[in-house]
């Protein structure tokens, strides 16, 4: 056995090697980049929460002493202090769906050029799964939040944000009784330009697949296929008009649907480009081909919709102009929380491509294999 010493002594050791260790973890702190750099804590304070008032020079020394020995800026002990966290919270309905997806990176791009950092929660259209989020950002203190709202979010829920004083910008789709700021691309507007385009070719019998009347952007889309048919003295035939998901499956049921009808119509309007792919597969498996015997338009204009063959004929939403939209009025709202409400619409624009032509002289839509 060692002498009682000689352990006394190891366990000593030991003690002073963990001490080492333990200081070696720890975390660098404000005056560790002061020495490191040569200057104040208070300077270094500064340079860390921006202050215009340090000189260049001293920024990136006081940076690269921050870099050089590992430090971490604390934002959680820096919020409690500060008015603002520069985060940003984004709950959006269906990050599946390419539409939201490509408007959830225009989002992000405005506000990463403007410093911010995002929270983001892909909500699979649950309030539940909404409401939960948006309480759990609350807690860290979020200086806004943009939402793509679920469907079924209640107006009571949106307006409780402005007495709770969290900024909110609704984005693409409205809720019905809130009184909230809001952008959209123009829904309406541009299925009236889709049927429009439709018509002068020709068209007198159009269909519209995928219809959603339980979001503002199905009933938008769908009040401006009934106003371009009014406008042209085409009564509404209810039995063309067919509601359903939006997927490729409802596109191609639907338009196979259509195709089956005793006066079939010669071309659709979709209530996205997903559905309009949809509807596509169901033509080809009549024999029937796109922009030749058929004629289909999409709405959003994602990026796969110039990919296929034929190229969908769409209408086509300008994303990065949706997203400056949205953060600037979201801004606007975190620098005066009192403003009048506002509404901004986005325009939209047909992008025609190669599935619309006139209609065939005689209709080859109940063709079969």
């Amino acid at each position: 056995m060692l002498p009682s010493g000689s352990f006394k002594w190891r366990v000593r050791d030991v003690e002073i090697v963990d001490a080492k260790a333990r200081k070696s973890d720890s975390r660098p702190t404000l005056v560790d980049i002061a020495k490191a750099s040569g200057v104040s804590k208070a300077t270094v304070s500064l340079v860390l929460r921006n202050s215009p008032t340090i000189p260049e020079r001293t920024r990136e020394k006081v940076l690269e002493a921050a870099r050089s020995i590992g430090y971490v800026y604390n934002r959680g002990a820096a919020s409690l202090r500060l008015p603002h966290t520069r985060m940003i919270a984004m709950a959006v309905n269906n990050l599946t769906n390419p539409y939201f997806a490509e408007i959830v990176a225009a989002i992000e791009d405005a506000l990463t050029a403007e410093n911010r950092i995002v929270l983001m929660s892909n909500t699979g259209e649950s309030v539940a799964r909404q409401s939960a989020f948006i309480e759990t950002v609350r807690e860290y203190n979020v200086d806004g939040l943009l939402i793509v709202p679920a469907v079924g979010t209640d107006a009571s829920f949106v307006n409780s944000l402005h007495s709770l004083h969290l900024p909110c910008v609704l984005v693409s789709r409205t809720v019905p009784g809130a009184k909230v700021d809001y952008v959209s691309p123009d829904h309406r507007g541009g299925m009236i330009k889709a049927v429009d385009h439709l018509i002068k070719l020709g068209h007198t019998r159009i269909g519209m697949i995928g219809s959603n009347e339980n979001i503002s952007t199905g009933r938008d889309r769908f009040a401006g296929y009934r106003e371009a048919l009014a406008k042209h003295g085409i009564p509404l035939e209810p039995r063309l008009v067919l509601s359903g998901g939006e997927t490729r499956d409802v596109g191609m049921a639907h338009v196979i649907q259509l195709l089956d009808l005793p006066e079939p119509p010669t071309a659709v309007v979709c209530f996205n480009d997903i559905v309009a792919f949809g509807a596509m597969l169901g033509l080809r498996s009549r024999n029937l081909t796109p922009g030749e015997d058929f004629s289909v338009v999409g709405f959003d204009d994602i990026a796969e919709a110039t990919l296929w063959r034929p190229a969908l004929t769409t209408v086509a939403i300008p994303r990065p102009n949706v997203g400056k939209a949205a953060v600037q009025l979201l801004f606007r709202r975190i620098g005066n929380r009192d403003a009048p409400f506002e509404s901004v619409l986005i325009p939209t624009e047909l992008i025609v491509r190669d599935t619309t032509c006139p209609p065939p002289k005689k209709s080859r839509s109940k063709r079969k294999h």
